[in-house]
């Protein structure tokens, strides 16, 4: 079964080769990304490794169905330079907060951008490796191409992968960002909301009989007088968790802006409308 590309992860990978090689080549490897196609694919220490079923093509001397070996490698990034990368991600609440729960940030990219670095291919030195033991001379052939169009489809389901190919562990990631303030306090409160489960005796609620009978007076009139002063709340380290976990875009919002800066500047008027009255 083919696996072509859906989320717009993987959708924005096909764009960036696009837009780095013929794309009309590459289009040509669409069909050529499906099981029946490709015999065999694996990914060890960053490199892509597959077999795919070729044509007979007697013009070429091929007279018997062939099965050409192919193999890609992108550029690994330097650790240097994801030192800088992780650094500069763990600053952000936003970035940290999705990608310590697993999710890949939409504007992540122009974080990469912002360091002169591309985590999607940008040019032809971003690709290390690419062969094929077919006799097509040009570069992508539609062998090369079938495999893009599988790694496409893998990171629909793990964007992830990206960074295992540009040389850095996603061990790594997470440890990286869990180290910076942000990452610290991020994980502090998701282990403080681990919370756990216990077996419930009823589905509902079950009523209670009171201990004693109610002091009516006491209870619309109020036992002691309310405070006079009202201390101010703590601010939490890292605020709008559950917001910052839809990310910019989540599916009801307009790409127009960014749904995290819109929640943020209504939280801070939230807080600071009322401020002097009390």
């Amino acid at each position: 079964m083919a696996q072509q590309s859906k989320s717009w992860w993987g959708q924005l990978f096909i764009a960036a080769l696009e837009g780095c090689m013929d794309s009309g080549r590459l289009q040509r490897g669409r069909g050529y990304s499906s099981d029946s196609r490709i015999l065999s694919f694996d990914i060890k220490q960053a490199l892509v490794s597959a077999t795919v079923r070729g044509n007979v093509n007697p013009y070429f001397g091929v007279y018997k169905e062939p099965k050409y070996q192919v193999q890609l490698r992108l550029t690994d990034i330097p650790d240097k330079e994801w030192t800088q990368a992780i650094t500069k991600l763990g600053s952000n609440a936003a970035l940290v907060s999705q990608l310590l729960m697993g999710e890949m940030p939409e504007r992540i990219d122009e974080v990469f951008a912002g360091l002169r670095l591309h985590l999607l291919p940008h040019s032809r030195q971003d690709f290390a490796q690419t062969e094929c033991s077919c006799p097509d001379y040009a570069n992508p052939c539609k062998h090369i191409a079938g495999v893009y169009y599988r790694l496409a489809g893998m990171l629909d389901s793990d964007p992830f992968l990206l960074f295992e190919l540009r040389g850095l562990s996603r061990e790594r990631l997470h440890q990286g960002l869990s180290a910076t303030p942000l990452g610290q306090a991020l994980v502090a409160m998701m282990d403080e909301q681990a919370a756990v489960l216990e077996p419930a005796e009823s589905f509902f609620t079950r009523p209670r009989a009171a201990t004693s009978v109610p002091g009516y007076r006491e209870f619309w009139n109020g036992g002691r007088r309310l405070p006079a002063e009202i201390e101010p709340a703590t601010p939490p380290v890292v605020s709008g968790i559950l917001v910052r976990k839809a990310g910019d875009f989540p599916g009801f919002w307009p790409r127009g802006n960014s749904f995290v800066e819109v929640m943020e500047d209504l939280y801070a008027r939230v807080r600071t409308k009322n401020k002097g009255v009390l």
